[in-house]
């Protein structure tokens, strides 16, 4: 997938969410064309459904609605909306304009609500079913990283100061787990979407009703024939006006949840490559700096941080609004719902994509990280030493006073002078150490300070991640190229 490219006019701000950045798909999801044609397939289905228990809507007037679901006249709308002060009938009122037989029955019986909330739920649903595949990508591409890497010993760092070892392999496992538990909660919260149905004004279906002369069994046939026309299994039993603002607080708060994930690992990122251990992909005429050419800066990576702020500070807005909506509903939902919702998907499908193309190209740097085990390891490796001491008959008292002057002579050493740790050279010197100089490169091999990690790397991959993935292996193959 490409980033595509939109008319440039510098004579009007451009969301660089879809200028810049989405995918086309995501774009689209969220497009007029996708809403307004949404629109009219869910009048069509309303008419299917009326006619098909009893209401006089003829074949005739369904065919001309059909046949006219796609061509929609933007600039009538547009101007009818500039009249009407009312964006759905104004729609109803272009749509009636190409359909002269079926205008009398288009929006029979419905409310706004019918096809502006259920049409959001449709680009919910629909936008969830973008990002799935995308994520299942990055844990894959990175899944494999964590395999390739899962015995390569590297420092681990509690508060970014040097700790045990892990490995690479085992560190990419804890930003696999992570997004192992957006995945799940993403798959449930799409699944956890109902459509709103057909609910008349106040959700208490009295239009509908009346329009069936008081037959129940009708009004609930149609609630579940629109539903199943429009993909979904279950409509909501009880709305207001809407349906529940809640459910926009729990398919966002899992976006943002996302986005706290993508923020860590891309700042992991950022700090190992300010080590050089890692790098994201860097192209061969990119670019790191105006002023410094040698710079290679994780441009990337700053991207994901920068997009998932964005992406968890819009979590605020479905919990205020779900907050202040009063009784059945009120209209200060409507231009907030405009910009939070495709917004938040728009942002999850540029830090998907974004990443896919980072875990794609990573590369790790094994003498660099090296390097950093052997300026550190010695001091890490002091226990071993001490217990090899006592087990060639030494005192453990005794050993652990000669290593603490030892090490703090090194760490003089490291610190004041900027010189390497000499701790191993000293311990060599030393003729108390002589029992043990046999065994101090087995000792300070790094293999053996990082514990099970290699198992668990295996372990996680093979029982929890590899599972999570068979739903999509039909869409693995897919690469990203980022042209901004």
């Amino acid at each position: 997938l490409k980033r595509r490219h939109v008319t440039f006019r510098p004579d009007a701000y451009r969301s660089p969410l879809v200028s810049r950045y989405a995918s086309k798909e995501m774009a689209f999801n969220f497009s007029d064309r996708k809403k307004f044609t949404t629109w009219r397939r869910l009048w069509i289905y309303l008419a299917k459904a009326e006619k098909s228990l009893g209401l006089p809507i003829t074949d005739a007037q369904i065919l001309e609605m059909e046949s006219h679901a796609d061509n929609i006249d933007f600039a009538m709308a547009a101007e009818e909306e500039r009249k009407l002060r009312h964006d759905v009938m104004a729609h109803v009122h272009t749509f009636a304009h190409c359909c002269p037989t079926a205008a009398p029955i288009i929006h029979l019986g419905a409310t706004s609500c019918y096809v502006g909330d259920n049409t959001d739920l449709i680009m919910l649903r629909d936008g969830f079913d973008i990002l799935l595949p995308k994520l299942a990508r990055v844990i894959d591409r990175l899944a494999n990283f964590a395999e390739k890497y899962a015995d390569l010993p590297t420092l681990g760092f509690t508060h970014y100061q040097p700790a045990q070892l892990t490995t690479v392999g085992k560190r990419a496992c804890l930003w696999l787990q992570d997004l192992a538990m957006d995945m799940r909660n993403l798959q449930r919260a799409r699944d956890d979407l109902r459509f709103r149905g057909v609910k008349g004004t106040t959700g208490t279906q009295a239009s509908f009703l009346q329009l069936f002369q008081g037959e129940h069994e009708k009004v609930e046939q149609l609630d579940n024939m629109v539903t199943e026309m429009a993909g979904f299994k279950k409509a909501y039993l009880v709305t207001g006006q809407t349906y529940s603002r809640k459910v926009d607080i729990d398919c966002l708060s899992n976006l943002a949840s996302l986005g706290a994930t993508v923020h860590k690992i891309c700042t992991d990122i950022r700090l190992l490559a300010n080590l050089k251990e890692i790098e994201e992909p860097f192209e061969k005429e990119q670019i790191g700096s105006s002023a410094m050419p040698y710079k290679r800066n994780p441009m990337r990576a700053e991207r994901c941080c920068s997009l998932a702020r964005h992406l968890v500070a819009l979590m605020a807005d479905p919990l205020q609004t779900a907050s202040v909506q009063w009784l059945e509903r009120t209209l200060d939902d409507s231009a907030n719902r405009r910009i939070s919702l495709p917004e938040s998907f728009l942002t999850a499908d540029i830090i998907l994509s974004t990443l896919q193309n980072i875990t794609e190209g990573l590369v790790v740097y094994p003498k660099v990280i090296e390097r950093h085990i052997r300026h550190e390891l010695p001091f890490m490796a002091t226990e071993n030493i001490i217990m090899a001491m006592v087990k060639a008959g030494g005192n453990r008292q005794d050993c652990h006073e000669k290593i603490r002057v030892l090490s703090q002579e090194a760490a003089a050493v490291v610190k004041q002078e900027g010189g390497d740790n000499d701790l191993l050279a000293r311990v060599q010197r030393d003729p108390y150490f002589a029992p043990i100089l046999g065994q101090l490169d087995a000792l300070l091999d790094p293999k053996t300070f990082i514990g099970r990690a290699p198992q668990q790397v295996t372990r996680f991959l093979s029982e929890e991640v590899r599972p999570l993935l068979e739903p999509y292996k039909a869409k693995m193959d897919v690469k990203i190229e980022l042209e901004l």
